[in-house]
């Protein structure tokens, strides 16, 4: 036989032998809102454990219109975004579908995933307040940011902002809209300066004597005290405690990253893998250490600077019907000029 035809064989052999192989090794592929280095060491830490390759894809806008275009032909399994609104928002476009996962209803608690099963919670933060590290005040409610004792006390980014939509929401789902337009009223006139900037501006005006307590969300802290943000930032963190916040009649109100199955998965056994993976001890502890966030699981191990806080008590109130008050709250925003 000439070399060539030896080579052309030789080749032709190992194709054969390789492409079994490589059609059959699992992956999955996973389109996600979430910076894909917030997740990079889940779905590694995946992989080296189970051999299967996940695949990413990061769309900052735009994930349920990307997912419905492709329709059936959808190389996704798994939808991955940061809020329970936008967890909802994909159930209501018909991109998802339920799953029944005995390991994920029992690590995952009630509130925190949808009733039917599709879309589940894997990590939190919660919405707490920052208050001047000598403030006399160890205890807060939410109803007390419209105190008229805080008049000129207080900083807060947007209403607009999903995190604090959330938030107005969470008071709609307890108090109902009369209430909260009243209460947001209120926090309105104790503002001490307009609402705007980020949540870290709380901590940072704090210590600039602009005002005495901010809502914030918790894993800020971690991000501030940490260095990651810079020096500059690790005295804004120094500058403040923290103090969870309740509800008189619940608990704290926090939002969550989450996951769903892809309607058109062509993975969902794997995809359903993976999803039950993140709920485990070790990439509960993954997720605390990687962006400082609450673990979903209970008794699953906290960042040390999180968990310096205190016991979080999460509000009862399923994040499914706090999403469902998002455009009154938004409404309620613009009618108390609460931005302006």
């Amino acid at each position: 036989m000439k070399p060539h035809a030896i080579l052309t064989s030789t080749l032709l052999a190992a194709s054969m032998l390789t492409a079994p192989a490589l059609a059959s090794a699992a992956e999955i592929n996973v389109y996600t809102t979430r910076e894909p280095a917030l997740i990079a060491p889940l779905l590694e830490a995946f992989t080296k454990a189970t051999g299967t390759k996940v695949n990413t894809v990061f769309l900052k806008d735009g994930l349920a219109e990307r997912v419905a275009s492709e329709g059936e032909s959808s190389p996704a399994d798994i939808l991955m975004a940061v809020d329970a609104g936008n967890l909802v928002d994909l159930v209501d476009k018909g991109v998802t579908q339920p799953i029944e996962s005995s390991v994920l209803t029992s690590s995952i608690p009630e509130q925190l995933r949808d009733a039917k099963g599709h879309w589940f919670g894997l990590s939190m933060r919660a919405r707490v307040l920052y208050a001047a590290k000598d403030l006399d005040v160890t205890a807060f409610n939410y109803e007390d940011l419209a105190d008229p004792k805080w008049k000129g006390k207080v900083c807060i980014r947007s209403g607009q902002h999903p995190y604090n939509t959330a938030l107005i929401a969470d008071y709609i789902a307890h108090y109902g809209a009369d209430e909260t337009e009243k209460w947001l009223t209120g926090v309105r006139a104790n503002l001490a300066r307009k609402a705007a900037g980020g949540d870290r501006d709380a901590a940072k005006d704090i210590l600039g004597g602009i005002c005495d307590i901010g809502i914030a969300n918790s894993y800020y802290v971690g991000l501030m005290k940490s260095g990651k943000g810079g020096e500059e930032q690790v005295k804004w963190a120094e500058a403040i405690k923290v103090i969870l916040p309740t509800f008189k009649n619940g608990g704290t109100q926090v939002n969550i990253s989450g996951a769903a199955i892809a309607k058109h998965s062509p993975n969902k056994a794997e995809a359903v893998k993976l999803l039950e993976y993140l709920v485990s001890d070790e990439a509960q502890k993954i997720y605390a250490e990687a962006n400082y966030e609450y673990p979903v699981k209970p008794g699953a191990p906290t960042d040390p600077i999180i968990s310096s806080f205190g016991e979080l008590k999460i509000d009862s109130k399923p994040l499914s019907e706090i999403v469902g008050h998002r455009k009154q709250a938004s409404e309620l925003v613009d009618k108390v000029g609460f931005d302006s």
